[in-house]
C-alpha cells in the first residue's frame, strides 16, 4: 500500500465529493488541490469557478493564489470578481464552495472571524472574504479541516459562515438560497448533516480510524450514523495525480 499524508488522505476524499459537470468555487490550498484532482480523475467536465472571476479555468500549473495569471489558461469566461459573486454565486449558478475556519460547530457554522467574545477577542482573525455568500448561496458546501478539538467546537465563538445555525427549523427561516453544508471532511473521517436535524453525523471512517478515536477530538457527543462506512485508502493513481498537481510541493508539505 502506498504511503501518504494526512493532509493528502483529506484533499482525495474530498476531491471523491465532487461530480461531473458541477460548477465548483475554488479557494487556494487544499480544496483547490482537490477540484483540480477531480478534474484529473472522475470530473474531467468539472467547471472551476475562482474568485477572482476566472469561470471554467483550466490552469496548466499549480495557481499561486487567486490572482494568478495561469487562471486565465483555457478559462471559458473572464470577469470582475463582481460580476462573479453577483451573477454565478448569487445568482445562484455554483453547485459546489470549499469552506474552511478556525472553529467548525455541530450544525457546520463556521468562525473565521474572531476566537472569543467579539468586543474583547483572545485571537481576532480574518474575517469572512467571500465565505457569507458562499455559504449562503451554493448548493452544497464541503469543508476540508484537520480533525482537532480546538477547531471542532459545540457551538462557534462568532458564526462568520451559516451552516444549519441551530438547526434545520432555523436555518430553513432564512430562507437562503443554498443548500446548506454537506460534508466535512477531516484526516479522521467523513462527517455528513442529518437530513431532519441538521446536526453533524459520522459518516465514514478513514482507514485505521476508530469511532473513539473520532470522538476524542470532537467536544460534544457526536452523532453516528446507523451504518458507517469504511473509506477507501487512496489509490497509487490518486496519490501520483495529486503529486503531479503540485510537484513543487507548494501546498503539499
Amino acid at each position: 500500500m502506498a504511503e501518504y499524508s494526512s493532509m493528502e488522505l483529506r484533499i482525495i476524499v474530498a476531491a471523491r465529493e465532487l461530480r461531473d459537470h458541477e460548477s465548483v468555487l475554488v479557494g487556494v490550498g487544499e480544496p483547490n488541490l482537490a477540484a483540480n484532482l477531480a478534474k484529473k480523475l472522475q470530473a474531467p467536465n468539472l467547471n472551476m469557478v475562482y474568485e477572482s472571476g476566472a469561470i471554467g479555468s483550466n490552469p496548466y500549473r499549480m495557481p499561486l493564489s487567486i490572482g494568478d495569471p495561469c487562471l486565465v489558461t483555457g478559462a471559458k469566461s473572464i470577469c470582475s470578481m463582481y460580476e462573479q459573486f453577483a451573477y454565478y454565486l448569487q445568482g445562484g449558478k455554483i453547485d459546489v464552495g470549499f469552506l474552511g475556519g478556525a472553529q467548525i460547530d455541530k450544525f457546520g457554522n463556521i468562525n473565521s472571524t474572531v476566537i472569543g467574545a467579539y468586543n474583547s477577542p483572545k485571537v481576532r482573525l480574518p474575517g469572512s472574504g467571500g465565505a457569507c455568500d458562499i455559504a449562503s448561496n451554493v448548493k452544497k458546501i464541503i469543508i476540508i479541516t484537520p480533525h482537532e478539538a480546538r477547531r471542532f467546537v459545540e457551538k462557534v465563538d462568532f458564526r462568520t459562515s451559516p451552516g444549519f445555525v441551530d438547526g434545520k427549523a432555523a436555518w430553513r427561516h432564512l430562507k437562503l438560497q443554498g443548500g446548506g453544508p454537506y460534508a466535512v471532511v477531516t484526516d479522521l473521517c467523513t462527517m455528513k448533516f442529518d437530513e431532519e436535524t441538521g446536526e453533524m453525523t459520522l459518516v465514514s471512517l478513514h482507514p485505521g480510524v476508530k469511532v473513539e478515536d473520532v470522538q476524542k477530538n470532537t467536544p460534544w457527543k457526536l452523532k453516528v450514523a446507523a451504518k458507517v462506512e469504511q473509506t477507501p485508502a487512496p489509490t497509487e493513481k490518486e496519490i501520483a495525480t495529486l503529486r503531479g498537481i503540485d510537484p513543487g510541493k507548494i501546498y503539499l508539505r
